[in-house]
């Protein structure tokens, strides 16, 4: 992956690549800013000497994985023959995990708690003086946690990279286009993407199977639920998805006559196919927060459909992932680079930074035990990224990972391979402190990660190993 490079101020310049960073550690001209992603920063260089390229931060925002992208834009060299109108070079590739199952889980498990002490102990009525002042564009927390945890990296590579422009996946399917197809005329109908909207938002609402047999993981084609022979539309209303056996057994027949010895799934179908696409808004009400979001930041700022995503990932033949898909999003002719990228995916997953209990609790939500006051031991706090030199025993040699602090001040830490238990405080080293956020490459074709824990991390950079380079904590942690 590319290092992000900042100027003696603090201010980013263009990124470089590993080879550039690595020889401007080892000739002193720039020291470590930051592990995660990993940063360096020029000593001898401002903003004003470095040459600037237009940067665009894409985003395919997800329930549980919002992929990130930054590309360079490429310009076009005037009179070039068969040269792409629209190109852009892969610079970085990132996947976020949210944590809002998890939230959703703790606000349950709190208040089934309270509930079970309210009637274990005496009676206490609800007070209720926090319900019913819900603003206007309230959103649960685990769906606001997802707004605000990709708002928070996108101010977040700001900071490390010279971003000038925002690009926004901003509904799966543009349900405006559905509901009046007619509103683009004929550019819409037979243009690219003719159809590619209709599809996608069919394979959402069907649940990808057919509507007759329940048929999954097979081909599936459109069908009209009122024959067109019958005088049955186009209209989003009266598609829905069938098998080839089931669309060929169906032929010029209505509905009725050909589920007339199945009742049950004739309601059914009926009922799926009535549903406005309202609902489908619902669904996605935390990216319309999050689009409002952006054009809060000032940068010029993209929307585009996932049936547009989609279609360039599928022309570029390019696979599926959260990460290449937001390298897609909105207008695109040609990628660059993005194969060399796409296995030095960075992932990064939301961890929390701690609990506000001061107690364990039983099954029945009472007290058990309580635990430290302090969240700093010797100066380390569960969660820091921690490097330890052990020189001699069972435990010799170094060890990276994720510490889990003990008042006696001996440390557990998190590796690639393992919990490494015991180890001194005196033996460890700050590399860089607990942001919240946990670290993988290629977590989903390494197993080490899930067997070291959660907040482990599987492939450090390779700066943490260079001769005599001691990264500590920069002003960046």
């Amino acid at each position: 992956m590319a290092v992000f490079v900042l100027d003696r101020g603090g201010q980013p310049v263009m990124p470089c690549s590993e080879k550039r960073a690595r020889l401007l550690l080892q000739s002193k001209r720039a020291r470590v800013h930051r592990v995660m992603p990993f940063t360096i920063r020029l000593i001898d260089r401002s903003q004003t000497d470095c040459l600037l390229q237009p940067l665009r931060l894409k985003l395919d925002p997800g329930s549980r994985v919002t992929g990130l992208a930054v590309v360079r834009e490429k310009p076009n060299t005037p009179g070039a023959k068969n040269a792409p109108a629209f190109e852009i070079a892969v610079i970085n590739l990132f996947e976020l995990v949210h944590r809002g199952r998890q939230i959703s889980e703790a606000l349950t498990a709190r208040r089934q708690m309270r509930r079970r002490r309210r009637g274990n102990l005496r009676y206490r009525a609800p007070r209720g003086l926090n319900r019913g002042n819900k603003q206007k564009g309230w959103l649960a927390p685990s769906l606001q946690h997802r707004v605000d945890t990709t708002l928070a990296w996108v101010a977040r590579l700001r900071r490390l990279a010279p971003i000038t422009a925002l690009s926004s996946e901003l509904v799966r399917f543009d349900m405006q286009q559905l509901a009046n197809p007619q509103i683009e005329g004929a550019e819409y109908q037979q243009g690219t993407l003719a159809g590619y909207e209709v599809r996608e938002y069919l394979l959402e609402k069907w649940s990808r199977t057919c509507a007759y047999c329940d048929a999954q993981n097979t081909p599936l084609q459109i069908e009209h639920i009122e024959p067109r022979a019958r005088g049955g539309s186009h209209r989003i209303s009266n598609l829905c998805l069938a098998c080839g056996p089931c669309n060929q057994k169906k032929a010029a027949r209505t509905l009725q006559d050909f589920l007339k010895k199945d009742p049950a799934r004739l309601a059914r179908i009926l009922a799926q196919a009535k549903k406005p696409l309202r609902d489908a808004a619902a669904v996605n009400a935390t990216r319309w927060a999050l689009a409002e979001a952006l054009k809060a930041t000032s940068l010029p700022l993209e929307l585009a459909s996932g049936g547009q995503t989609k279609f360039n990932r599928c022309t570029l033949g390019m696979p599926k992932t959260h990460a290449l898909d937001a390298a897609c999003v909105g207008r695109v002719d040609a990628i660059a680079g993005w194969q060399n990228h796409a296995s030095a995916t960075l992932t990064i997953k939301a961890m929390g930074r701690g609990s506000y209990q001061r107690t364990r609790l039983d099954g029945f939500g009472f007290p058990r035990g309580y635990l430290m006051r302090e969240k700093s031991v010797h100066g380390f706090q569960t969660g820091d990224l921690v490097k330890a030199v052990v020189p001699k025993g069972k435990k010799a040699g170094t060890h990276v990972g994720r510490v889990a602090i003990r008042k006696t001040g001996s440390f557990n830490i998190t590796t690639a391979r393992g919990v490494v238990q015991g180890i001194g405080h005196k033996n460890c080293r700050v590399v860089q402190r607990n942001d919240g956020y946990g670290y993988f490459f290629n977590r989903a074709q390494h197993t080490g990660c899930e067997q070291a824990g959660p907040g482990a991390t599987d492939a450090l950079h390779p700066a943490l190993y260079l001769p005599g380079l001691n990264p500590g904590v920069s002003r960046a942690s």
